[in-house]
């Protein structure tokens, strides 16, 4: 049995929020400012700002300032230690980018259902 592992909890708890992972799925396309990342979501933008702090904490994303506009940008490299420690269960394949890429579309457009619904 291993020990804590602080950047591994942080990963799996913002993974665990169905809008962060939509999030992540629409970064997966491009690098997005923090409003055009709120759009689709009812939810302030201060929300928002709260879950891609999240994302950022995590190390799933990393934010820069561009002028008066900050963008997100997916770090997909962070998943690497969630994949190296689901590996080691011997169950699990390394992370398929494109898979996860399908995955978080696929979460994106249930949640958009959901919400029209």
């Amino acid at each position: 049995m291993t020990g804590p592992n602080p950047q591994l909890d942080a990963i799996f708890a913002a993974l665990a929020d169905p809008t962060r992972r939509a999030i992540l799925g629409m970064l997966l396309e491009d690098d997005m400012s923090v409003t055009d990342v709120a759009a689709p979501f009812e939810m302030s933008l201060a929300a928002i700002s709260k879950h891609l702090a999240v994302l950022a904490g995590a190390g799933l994303i990393r934010q820069e300032r561009r002028g008066r506009i900050i963008w997100c940008k997916l770090e997909p490299e962070s998943l690497r230690s969630a994949s190296v420690w689901m590996q080691g269960f011997g169950q699990f394949d390394p992370v398929d980018l494109d898979d996860f890429e399908r995955f978080l579309q696929s979460e994106l457009d249930r949640t958009e259902t959901t919400d029209r619904g």
